[in-house]
């Protein structure tokens, strides 16, 4: 190689050309994570909805490529928050219940002893925080010079707990809530101080995301932009609350104003986003990952109806069918990603981790172990990704979202589902589905291959064991009696079900 191009090569300030060969200077991206607090799979235009107007999210997704099979790591919020700043199943430590608004209990033993008489297994207890030991991508960005903000939600703990102690420089709005006490200021959150009175949440935290990229746009720089929509309290501005009103949807799904209005002023924080990047001349060396913490709210009453509904897609939040816990998911990187594509791979919350650190070139830190794999090429060139399966570990009762304790594994185009004590005499039942030909979870085929019910469950076994999850033991205090005076409610039919 002739001196001068070698020279050039070695301070890496130029780009240098010898015969063909370009070499370019590395610049480090910024990473913004946008996610959305309980938004189904099924609650935008892009991915099917009929009623809710999301332009931006659309936007985003022809600037890049939208998953139609990513998952969060628990059907319920703060076990896949967590999973997503740590890169490993929250099973790992124990956090598998949106238990982050609750006192800590460091030094609780959550083995499983006994639970209501209704309950035919006793199920662990669990943590109510992401334990500092671990190194999150925060911390790790943070040795590879990028500036560290989190805005909006956070639920992973009391003020032990909060982004400044888990490697973020700046926190607004971040706390222990599951969700804001208003929607509408005087807020009531430490972290958020009050400016307008009447003020939307949504518009406030855009406000101060927009703030940190001014701030901040001649840094590489990680912000967790983490929406408090679109979970309850369900509040939403008057006018768009009239406009959903008139809105009807043809498939007669989804058909609450409330959440019509709150979606949609989400989409237009997403929006004013991407505005943003692109007036600071920043939209072409940023990474911007749309996400969701678990599927959509069909609990919940609003006004008489459901916040959302998830069909075709089986239950919803809280339930370790494909409702609860199937996700929207789009990322964009311009330049890098071919633009307006999409890809069937099977990816997790938990993958986030090693991506970001292998697009910004951050070591990894030996002493966190990651879960996740990168999904860079996929992402670039479409490659499938080396893994064999993924899973969810659940072991709690939900009566209200009809969830029994389970562990599911999803490998090629099924998904096997382990429910601890549900079969006769209390012994574990499974239930398979191949979602390939039955996204709604109508048909369990677990009897119609015995062989792939065996090897899937034994890869279930080995998974809790490796994660070193808790399981749920044989209740001492069940009585079938108060079983039936439940009402069996967490074994709800389907063919009752809303969404059907």
């Amino acid at each position: 190689m002739p001196l001068v191009v070698l020279g050039c090569f070695l301070n890496q300030s130029c780009i240098c050309q010898s015969n063909t060969q370009v070499i370019k200077e590395f610049k480090k991206p910024n990473i913004i994570f946008f996610m959305v607090d309980d938004m189904g799979w099924m609650d935008s235009e892009v991915y099917g909805s009929k009623y809710y107007n999301t332009p931006n999210i659309t936007r985003l997704a022809k600037m890049g490529k939208r998953f139609t099979r990513a998952y969060a790591a628990n059907a319920l919020c703060s076990p896949t928050r967590a999973s997503i700043l740590s890169g490993k199943h929250p099973g790992r430590f124990s956090l598998t219940t949106p238990a982050g608004h609750l006192p800590p209990n460091p030094n609780d033993d959550l083995s499983p002893e006994k639970g209501e008489s209704w309950m035919k297994m006793a199920c662990p207890g669990s943590r109510t925080f992401m334990p500092l030991e671990e190194f999150t991508i925060a911390e790790a960005l943070k040795t590879n010079g990028y500036k560290t903000g989190h805005i909006g939600k956070w639920h992973l703990g009391h003020e032990a707990y909060w982004p400044e102690k888990q490697g973020f420089d700046v926190n607004i709005g971040g706390g222990h809530h599951p969700g804001p006490p208003n929607f509408f200021s005087p807020f009531s959150i430490s972290t958020l101080p009050n400016h307008k009175d009447k003020e939307y949440i949504t518009d406030r935290i855009t406000d101060e995301a927009l703030m940190f990229l001014e701030n901040n746009k001649d840094t590489p720089f990680f912000l967790n932009f983490w929406q408090f929509a679109v979970h309850a309290p369900y509040q939403a501005p008057l006018n768009l609350i009239n406009k959903y009103k008139q809105k009807n949807d043809p498939r007669g799904k989804q058909n609450n104003p409330i959440m019509g209005g709150m979606i949609e002023k989400m989409d237009e924080s997403l929006g004013r986003m991407l505005d943003k990047l692109e007036e600071l001349n920043l939209i072409d060396n940023t990474i911007i990952v749309f996400f969701s913490d678990n599927g959509g709210n069909m609990y919940d009453v609003v006004n008489g109806d459901f916040p959302t509904n998830n069909y075709p897609l089986r239950f919803g939040k809280g339930n370790i069918h494909e409702g609860g816990i199937r996700v929207p998911c789009i990322i964009s990187w311009k330049g890098e990603i071919q633009p307006n594509t999409v890809s069937d791979e099977l990816i997790q919350s938990m993958d986030f981790y090693p991506t970001f650190l292998e697009v910004t070139k951050t070591k990894a830190n030996p002493n966190q172990l990651l879960d996740g794999i990168s999904l860079i090429e996929t992402l670039k060139n479409d490659k499938p990704l080396k893994r064999e399966a993924i899973y969810s570990h659940f072991p709690h009762y939900f009566p209200v979202t009809h969830n029994v304790p389970s562990t599911a594994v999803w490998y090629k185009n099924y998904k096997l589902i382990k429910e601890y004590g549900e079969g006769r005499n209390r012994s574990d039942a499974f239930k398979l589905y191949d979602l390939k030909k039955d996204i709604g979870e109508t048909t369990d085929i677990s009897l119609q291959y015995p062989e792939l019910v065996a090897k899937l469950s034994k890869m279930v076994e080995n998974h809790v064991i490796e994660i070193g999850g808790l399981l749920p033991v044989k209740n001492p205090d069940y009585n079938p009696d108060a079983e039936s005076k439940m009402g069996k409610t967490y074994d709800f039919p389907i063919d009752k079900y809303p969404s059907y």
